[in-house]
């Protein structure tokens, strides 16, 4: 339970948080990458993976531009984009075990849900269309609404904005990447809970600046609500 300061709206990370990533974003950053020559066994590609996994939670695009210049880092998104894709196509795509009820638990209780990402637009809008989630939030954002992504604030601070937040302490940040947590510090979130169902672990994620440790976004809910209204919502949920 939240006593400091009530939760008006949460920022919530896509895979690795909400939505089982199953390897699916390492595939298809490896698929992109290889579009422009880099195959796995080089020198070149275990150089754009160690930057990939520390860049997990960032803006795709702003990852393949430290790597490549201008016109190939945008040859490699769009690679990246139709991988993707194509892979939820093929392999399909699900929500994180109880984070379905989660964001309806949230909205329930009169919390703005936003959904934030490093993903582009349109591969944000194919996973929320495939979870069919359009109702369960009230924004959506990605790195082209702002102009820094993640581990900058301004996703954080622009939800904010969008959503009518009186004061940042009223917001709650939850994700699974040290870019995550650095965002919700940085917006001045007062809670920026990390989850154990991604891309980095506890001390990655403590050491990033995670004010709590949750095993998924499951138990997001009783962190941020009163225990009344939890345990009524969740009464009427059973």
């Amino acid at each position: 339970m939240n006593e400091a300061a009530p939760i008006t709206v949460a920022c919530l990370d896509l895979a690795g948080t909400t939505v089982a990533d199953g390897e699916t974003v390492h595939t298809a950053f490896a698929e992109a990458i290889a579009t422009l020559g880099i195959v796995s066994g080089t020198a070149a590609y275990d150089r754009a993976f160690a930057r990939f996994h520390e860049s997990r939670g960032g803006s795709k695009l702003a990852v393949f531009r430290s790597l490549f210049a201008e016109d190939r880092a945008q040859a490699a998104n769009l690679a990246f984009e139709h991988s993707y894709d194509d892979l939820v196509d093929r392999r399909g795509l699900r929500s994180v075990p109880g984070a379905d009820d989660a964001l309806l638990h949230l909205r329930a209780a009169g919390i703005r849900v936003c959904l934030i990402t490093g993903f582009g637009r349109g591969t944000q809008a194919r996973i929320i269309d495939t979870l069919g989630w359009w109702d369960r939030v009230d924004l959506t954002l990605c790195p082209a609404d702002v102009p820094r992504g993640r581990p900058w604030p301004d996703l954080v601070l622009s939800a904010a904005l969008r959503l009518g937040v009186d004061d940042v302490r009223h917001i709650a940040v939850c994700g699974d990447t040290a870019n995550d947590m650095l965002t919700g510090r940085r917006s001045g979130a007062s809670i920026v809970a990390g989850v154990l169902t991604g891309a980095h672990d506890r001390d990655r994620l403590l050491t990033a600046g995670a004010t709590h440790i949750l095993p998924s976004v499951a138990a997001l809910p009783g962190l941020v609500l009163p225990a009344s209204v939890d345990d009524a919502l969740a009464a009427d949920h059973g």
